[in-house]
């Protein structure tokens, strides 16, 4: 608690120091061509991307491979945020960190939280995951602690008809903070939104005809809004938010007797991941390994390919007509 303490206080000194130096102000976005926008995640930033076009500068805060969940940000980050005319970020346990920035900065326009754009769920563990030490969720029945507060589930985007929705919210930001070019901005919302609503009904049309429907992750599973949106039962090493990496005996134990008796071919990972738990749990069973793409964040190679949300999880869908064919 205190070198987290001493890590706040050191980073918000830097900062103080840095806008205290002689600099020329920020040019408001009145006096700026387009609009600049910056987001945490790669999701937000490809969606307002796709939505901004020509008439944005859209920057993505976290760096390609970077982990999200513990990231500390930099003063440049800070002044980043405090100068755009519009920063997206998840608004969940991943990103914690961005309520430093904001509680630091004279945030100059506005900020949206990409999990206020949908129906948010609860954190949930299921059977076999081992849980973050010291971290445990209530079942929906008990009602005890009256005080207890929700977790939510941050990876909202994971779900398609979830990613249209908040393409949909960032397009009308976007005709709100600059109406001179709303029917640009309008045209280009529907057109991504469409895409990503396509790529909901080729998923859809796949797991329909699916007569297992079961994944498993030998990895954590921050997908949950995918699986509950397609009615995919699942098995996972660690719930979506977890930090840990080596799972206990008992688990992997589980995973292996959960992979055999469903017969599973295929062991999931996902980016940026070691899968090391995967490789022996797919050992184990005889089974083979595929990388899912939860789009959390992205490789330097991947950004500059020109990868985007839609490429990625047509990906993942490819990968799932191979491994579940």
């Amino acid at each position: 608690m205190k070198e987290r303490f001493f890590r706040s206080f050191l980073f918000l000194l830097s900062f103080l120091l840095l806008t205290s130096c002689s600099q020329p102000p920020a040019p408001t976005s009145a006096e700026r061509d387009s609009l600049k926008i910056v987001a945490t995640v790669f999701p937000a930033y490809d969606f307002a991307r796709a939505v901004g076009g020509e008439y944005a500068d859209v920057s993505l805060l976290l760096p390609p491979g970077a982990e999200s969940h513990s990231y500390e940000p930099t003063p440049a980050d800070m002044l980043s945020v405090q100068d755009c005319d519009l920063f997206l970020y998840l608004g969940g346990e991943s990103d914690a960190w961005v309520e430093t920035i904001l509680g630091a900065v004279d945030l100059k326009g506005t900020a949206m939280k990409m999990i206020d754009c949908v129906e948010p769920l609860e954190e949930e563990t299921v059977e076999g995951m081992a849980e973050e030490p010291g971290h445990t969720h209530e079942s929906e029945g008990d009602h005890h602690d009256l005080g207890a507060v929700k977790e939510y589930d941050e990876h909202v985007w994971t779900s398609p008809r979830n990613a249209a929705l908040i393409t949909r919210a960032i397009g009308a930001a976007l005709m709100e903070l600059d109406a001179s070019h709303s029917a640009e901005y309008e045209a280009n919302t529907e057109r991504y939104a469409a895409e990503i609503e396509s790529l909901d009904d080729a998923f859809a049309d796949f797991f329909a005809n699916c007569s297992n429907r079961t994944m498993l992750f030998g990895d954590r599973f921050p997908l949950r809004y995918f699986a509950e949106e397609y009615d995919i039962h699942y098995y996972a090493a660690f719930p979506g938010c977890s930090t840990q990496t080596e799972p206990s005996a008992a688990t992997i134990a589980f995973l292996i007797d959960k992979a055999e008796a469903e017969h599973l071919s295929t062991i999931y990972y996902i980016e940026f991941s070691n899968h090391l738990v995967a490789d022996s749990i797919a050992e184990a069973t005889g089974s083979q390994t595929a990388l899912f793409h939860t789009c959390h964040n992205v490789s330097q190679s991947e950004l500059d390919s020109g990868a985007t949300y839609v490429s990625l999880m047509a990906q993942n869908l490819e990968t799932l007509r191979t491994a579940m064919d």
